[in-house]
């Protein structure tokens, strides 16, 4: 028998000692219990660049790609990947995994649109200044139609 059985002290001690091991394995369990996460910029994003860099982080993975390729990733989970736009709609996959076989999948939506003047770049005019003749200005016009 102990002494201090009924004592409210010792309730209030082994309340805090079983909520302490509670706490303890919830931290512990987080893994099991949530799957790996990717955080990254969501939604449709436009840009005016070939070039653009993804980056992000992740938790609780053992290991992360974007779109096949494997993708390094720091201790604290970030991860920083450069990536080359078509023109137009581009979709980048990341896919993680975590030492569970859990997934989880994220999709990032690039929209790559020339801006105006690597459009005039690309289709080959050149400004022509207020001396050209009239009819260099009408071709130019035309090729950009």
């Amino acid at each position: 028998m102990l002494p201090y059985r009924d004592s409210r002290l010792t309730y209030i001690a082994l309340g805090i000692f079983f909520l302490i091991v509670l706490s303890y394995a919830y931290y512990e369990a987080r893994g099991l219990l949530f799957g790996p996460t990717i955080i990254v910029a969501s939604g449709v994003i436009e840009v005016h660049e070939p070039f653009v860099m993804i980056q992000g982080r992740a938790e609780r993975i053992s290991s992360l790609s974007m779109n096949g390729k494997t993708v390094p990733v720091t201790e604290s989970g970030a991860f920083e990947e450069p990536y080359l736009l078509n023109l137009g709609y581009n979709r980048v996959v990341l896919d993680a995994s975590d030492k569970y076989g859990r997934t989880r999948r994220q999709a990032i939506e690039i929209i790559y649109t020339l801006s105006t003047t690597t459009a005039q770049t690309a289709a080959g005019i050149t400004t022509t200044d207020s001396t050209s003749s009239p009819q260099t200005a009408s071709s130019t016009q035309g090729v950009a139609q």
